[in-house]
């Protein structure tokens, strides 16, 4: 019993640090966001381009933005870090989350399409196609994506694999015949 209790109050600390992390970076986040509403001065516009490890902190910061569900914000974010890296797979995978959470199925698909074009083994950019082929009702399609993803996601955390192997099979259950027939 006091293991259990032991186990419990770590988790529920490491809970709260997580937790605490997750806020201190939404802050960060809200500054930035500021910072990329305010005009920039004509000299600044036709400055260099950032330095890449400005550009990763404005992604890094649009991850917090899409994280908070702050889509419109995560959007604008990524727009700029496209503008300075479209090449970055990681960008667009993002940008079609984002794109994804304002019900934009098409662009959002675009995206996750350019993310697998610059980088085939982008993991994530299957899985959100996936969720694209589900909200447009297309389960073969979001079927056939998330077996890709999961082929591929080697690294990814457990709970994204769950996820995905839940899905996988909900979809498959749905597509299976008569499956129209058990439900109620």
């Amino acid at each position: 019993m006091n293991a259990t209790l032991a186990v419990r109050r770590d988790q529920r600390r490491a809970a709260l640090w997580i937790t605490l992390a997750l806020v201190a970076l939404g802050g960060l986040a809200l500054h930035r966001v500021d910072a990329l509403h305010e005009p920039a001065p004509a000299a600044a516009a036709s400055a260099a381009p950032p330095h890449a490890a400005e550009v990763r902190r404005l992604f890094d910061a649009a991850v917090v933005m899409l994280h908070a569900k702050r889509h419109e914000d995560a959007v604008t974010a990524l727009h700029r870090v496209l503008t300075y890296a479209p090449r970055m797979p990681e960008a667009h995978v993002n940008m079609g989350f984002a794109l994804l959470g304002l019900k934009r199925l098409k662009e959002a698909r675009e995206f996750f399409e350019g993310a697998m074009a610059l980088a085939p083994t982008q993991a994530n950019a299957y899985y959100g196609l996936a969720l694209v082929h589900e909200a447009q009702g297309d389960l073969a399609s979001a079927t056939g994506a998330m077996r890709s993803y999961l082929h591929l996601a080697r690294d990814e955390q457990a709970e994204h694999l769950a996820r995905a192997r839940a899905a996988l099979w909900e979809w498959e259950q749905q597509r299976a015949p008569g499956a129209g027939a058990n439900r109620r």
